[in-house]
């Protein structure tokens, strides 16, 4: 049985951040009901659609957090509508919201207003710099301002953003934790509550060691590609004899000798210069050009199987294609006719819904839920 059956979620976010959490409740069992304006055809993100794309209202985009949901489309600027909307708020146990500061309270669905005729409802939200900042919150503005684009690129290149919305992802997993707080709380004091978080915030908290590299060591985080500033070789890039690209994320000094033994430069493993991860760091770029020499004497197969049988941190970059070929992930392909998708709930021992529905079509279950109020 789902942990969440028979719980019901009011989602009236749009994009990615908010939607990713009422997916997350669809998979764990819940009823997620998603309310979609229809004067903006819906959620933008049904028109987000890469070059070529041939779908219909639920883009590739939309589809990557909006399975096991029922869709309706309505105007809160409407009154005969808002009233629905605040019927199906009675009903929630919980309301995911993402309007800008100031928003929801003058459409009369924020917090206040909706918990005064469901006391016990949990209203969360999440905004991109808080409730006292009116700006607009989106990933690439929040990656740019919270200094991760300033880390992301090659040595003197230009700054990148990620090619994922992480910002928004990050958020709506602090937003999930709110809620599970909130939800321990409640079965405690049988209360309510409203739980906020910011995309910068989430950002910023997620920073981990390249926050304290600065902050505790003095040390401003830089681009180096993909390297670790703080092990080596960890994140660096070699390619093999065959020409495929090997990610090395080697983690201990053991882990070097070893590597270094398998790749045939086993010597420098007890040279002072790169005996100890700090002296690698300090000599990175000579010790990379000794590794390109050993790794590009084996092909990628040999290489991985002699790597993994010693336990060594290492993969082939790999695309898409081969990403979803793998034995560990099939289980997390969800499939209706010509739609897939991916599940975002991936903890074991804990009960799933394992027949979500396909992401709906703008409107698709208005007389559906009509009849539930």
């Amino acid at each position: 049985m789902e942990i969440f059956k028979d719980f019901k979620v009011l989602e009236l976010a749009s994009v990615l951040a908010g939607p990713s959490v009422g997916q997350f409740f669809a998979e764990l069992g819940a009823e997620v009901i998603k309310v979609e304006n229809p004067t903006t055809y819906g959620d933008v993100t049904r028109s987000w659609k890469v070059s070529g794309e041939k779908t219909d209202d639920r883009s590739a985009y939309f589809c990557s957090v909006n399975w096991g949901k029922k869709s309706i489309a309505l105007d809160l600027h409407v009154e005969e509508d808002l009233v629905i909307v605040k019927k199906l708020a009675l009903r929630a146990d919980l309301i995911i919201a993402s309007y800008k500061p100031g928003d929801a309270e003058k459409l009369g669905v924020d917090y206040q207003t909706l918990s005064q005729s469901n006391p016990g409802v949990i209203y969360a939200q999440v905004s991109g710099y808080g409730w006292d900042n009116a700006r607009v919150g989106y990933d690439a503005v929040i990656q740019a301002e919270a200094g991760f684009m300033s880390m992301n690129g090659e040595v003197d290149g230009a700054s990148l953003k990620m090619p994922v919305a992480l910002m928004d992802l990050l958020a709506g997993h602090q937003l999930k934790e709110g809620i599970l707080l909130a939800l321990l709380e409640k079965s405690r004091t049988g209360r309510g509550k409203h739980v906020a978080v910011s995309l910068i915030e989430s950002a910023v908290a997620s920073l981990a060691n390249q926050a304290t590299n600065w902050l505790v060591a003095g040390k401003l985080p830089k681009k180096q590609g993909s390297s670790h500033p703080n092990i080596a070789p960890y994140g660096d890039v070699f390619k093999s004899k065959d020409e495929r690209e090997i990610l090395l994320a080697v983690g201990s000094d053991r882990q070097f000798a070893d590597l270094c033994e398998i790749i045939g430069v086993r010597e420098i493993a007890f040279e002072e210069r790169f005996k100890k991860n700090a002296s690698r760091v300090e000599n990175r770029l000579e010790l990379n050009t000794i590794l390109q020499s050993g790794i590009g004497s084996l092909g990628a197969d040999e290489l991985m199987v002699k790597i993994n049988t010693k336990k060594i941190p290492a993969g082939v970059i790999q695309t898409m294609d081969k990403v979803f070929e793998m034995h560990e992930v099939l289980g997390m392909i969800m499939t209706h006719g010509q739609l897939k998708g991916v599940r975002t709930m991936v903890v074991d021992g804990i009960d799933r819904n394992t027949s979500l529905l396909p992401p709906p079509k703008l409107d698709e279950h208005s007389d559906e839920v009509r009849a539930l109020i």
